[in-house]
């Protein structure tokens, strides 16, 4: 069992357990000495932050722990979660980490890694790494301590990869686009990459100041760049998350479309252009119900993981499939990098719609979803709701009123304290009875 990591990584509020500078060095030793323990010669490790004040704090502390083991450590500053991935695959590093609590608000911070191939790493690997903190490591002799080093180009490589996935025969001339960066990693990139291609670009959240990141913005909170896509007639709207790994579309309309209807939408183009390698998506038990009926209606499969975009991923691998993803945002497109890219995702979007000559809020309704409610319940330190009889009982009782008429789904968040109620009926009355009876019954739990 993992204590330290959850479904992406380590997170949690910066400066209380387990995101202090004191664990970071010891995690940054522990991933140093785990990447080097069956070779003596030159090793090197890159590391991307996004725009959070506590950034700096954890670069420097996992570079401390990084370089006591002998590690050489290439710093790329502010970049996207998937610009790791891909960096520490082309620079041929040994490992690759991202300093981001991705969509939590400013105060939280949190560590992903990569694998010299560019993905994230396995859950038995991270189980060693925390027996290593737990036990310490050695510290390399004090002549094989390791470098740092700032590699200023970094973002530059990122766009460059980024535009590589778009048509080269297309342009984006004529189309205007919201682009909203969350005041996060992407504020840079973003902008950049789509003027390059042709766009007229309306930027929102590009501002960051350490302490804004996903305020009132970003793919949690698509208010503010659905407002700006009406007030200038833009065509349609690219909202990503801090870290850039996830997105969510707007039409022209400042209307959601969101990770399943993009799913839906490129599974059946790929499959239509016999590019979908094997004939089916991997999405989480949280995609609608009406993905899975539209999918069948073009002869595509759905493979369904536990939520969690590295658990998509892991499937892919597995089965050979290259397109994956969550209703959250996270689209995983393997023939073109390894890991959900926000940015690459809502590129390919403005492909499909220079392509089919449509109006976004076409494109981003290609399904009639079953109604869905996800209710959040937030507990404390140290509660465990779902291991109380109370709470199976009410479960238990709901997935009954569902039998036949829906389904239940209740799962601990792993990125944030909460316990995630989702239902899924059509039968709206059901639907909201069978939610808000584990609902209270958890709120009543945690109140205790």
């Amino acid at each position: 069992m993992r204590k330290l990591f959850g479904t992406d990584g380590v997170r949690g509020q910066a400066n209380a357990h387990p995101m202090k500078a004191e664990m970071a060095l010891r995690i940054g030793a522990a991933v140093g000495s785990y990447f080097k323990r069956n070779d003596a010669g030159v090793h090197r490790v890159v590391i991307g932050k996004d725009t959070r004040l506590s950034g700096y704090m954890f670069e420097n502390a996992l570079t401390a722990g990084l370089t006591s083991t002998g590690m050489n450590v290439l710093l790329l500053g502010p970049v996207p979660t998937p610009a790791v991935g891909l960096l520490t695959r082309s620079m041929r590093a040994d490992l690759g980490v991202m300093i981001s609590a991705s969509h939590n608000p400013a105060t939280d911070n949190g560590i992903k890694f990569f694998g010299p191939d560019g993905f994230k790493l396995s859950d038995t690997a991270e189980v060693e790494i925390e027996h290593l903190v737990e036990m310490g490591v050695e510290a390399a002799s004090a002549t094989e301590i390791g470098r740092a080093k700032r590699i200023d180009d970094g973002r530059f490589r990122y766009v460059e990869r980024v535009k590589s996935s778009f048509p080269r025969q297309m342009r984006l001339d004529g189309l205007k686009v919201v682009v909203d960066c969350a005041n996060g990693a992407a504020h840079k990139v973003a902008p950049e990459a789509l003027w390059e291609l042709g766009a007229t670009v309306i930027p929102v959240g590009v501002t960051p100041n350490g302490t804004n990141i996903n305020e009132g913005c970003g793919s949690t909170q698509p208010q503010t760049a659905a407002e700006a896509v009406v007030a200038h007639g833009a065509d349609v709207g690219i909202c990503l998350d801090g870290d850039a790994d996830r997105v969510i579309l707007l039409d022209e309309n400042g209307q959601i479309g969101n990770g399943d209807q993009f799913m839906g939408l490129m599974a059946a183009r790929w499959a239509a252009d016999d590019r979908l390698q094997g004939d089916a998506l991997v999405a989480t038990v949280m995609s609608n119900l009406g993905l899975e009926r539209f999918l069948q209606g073009h002869g595509v499969g759905l493979e369904r993981t536990s939520v969690g975009d590295r658990y998509v991923v892991e499937r892919m691998r597995q089965g050979g499939f290259n397109l994956g993803g969550e209703q959250s945002g996270h689209i995983v497109m393997t023939d073109y990098a390894t890991t959900g890219d926000g940015l690459m995702a809502g590129l390919q979007f403005l492909a499909e719609l220079v392509r089919a000559g449509k109006q976004a809020s076409e494109l981003l309704n290609v399904f009639d979803p079953v109604p869905q409610l996800l209710k959040n319940v937030r507990f404390a330190d140290g509660q465990l709701p779902l291991e109380l009889d109370s709470v199976k009982t009410a479960i238990a009782d709901a997935e009954n009123l569902l039998v036949g008429n829906g389904r239940l789904l209740i799962r601990k968040s792993g990125t944030e304290p909460l316990i995630r109620v989702m239902a899924e009926s059509e039968d709206e009355g059901l639907l909201t009875s069978s939610v808000n009876h584990v609902v209270e019954a958890v709120e009543t739990a945690v109140a205790v």
